[in-house]
């Protein structure tokens, strides 16, 4: 984490110190009591998130609340097929912290350290046409990093099997510094 991003985190939380850290396993729990009670995440199983934090740590970070715990995530991995591609799974801050930046400063912070000599040049993720929050952090990651976002349909809404699910609409923002 930058210089200024530390300041960021502490300007914006002068009664705790938080820390920005990579998940263990052992945050697995609270990481999906996070995404549970976003109430707006579509919620994995608590044994994905385990899994999360052991396979896919070195892409995902933690924010550590001042007992330690975390109060916030970002969960991403390397497309397989596109190695230049950091795709971000989920984001979500628990409500007690929400409305200070916070997700937004973990998504710089893990985007600084998977570009770093891994030659990752964009960002994936996916957003419902409804979720103005997650349009807004994105949006505005872009803009503070100068890249561009293009957006299209990835998966209609048509092709999940509940039939009530909203399309999936694919963000990808490039490019990144490298």
């Amino acid at each position: 984490m930058t210089a200024a991003q530390e300041h960021l985190v502490r300007a914006s939380t002068p009664s705790e110190f938080l820390e920005i850290d990579t998940p263990r396993v052992e945050d697995g729990a609270a990481i999906w009591r996070i995404a549970r009670d976003s109430e707006v995440l579509d919620l994995n199983s608590s044994y994905s998130y385990l899994l999360w934090c052991r396979d896919f740590a070195a892409t995902s970070v933690v924010a550590r609340g001042c007992d330690g715990e975390p109060i916030a995530f970002v969960t991403g991995y390397v497309r397989p097929d596109r190695p230049e591609a950091l795709v971000v799974w989920q984001v979500a801050v628990d409500h007690a912290h929400r409305g200070r930046g916070l997700a937004g400063v973990l998504l710089d912070a893990l985007t600084a350290r998977v570009t770093d000599g891994r030659g990752i040049r964009e960002i994936e993720t996916t957003i419902t046409p409804d979720n103005t929050a997650s349009d807004r952090l994105f949006t505005s990651y872009a803009q503070r990093h100068g890249a561009r976002v293009e957006r299209e349909v990835l998966f209609d809404g048509g092709l999940f099997p509940e039939g009530t699910h909203q399309p999936e609409v694919l963000y990808r923002i490039s490019p990144l510094s490298a």
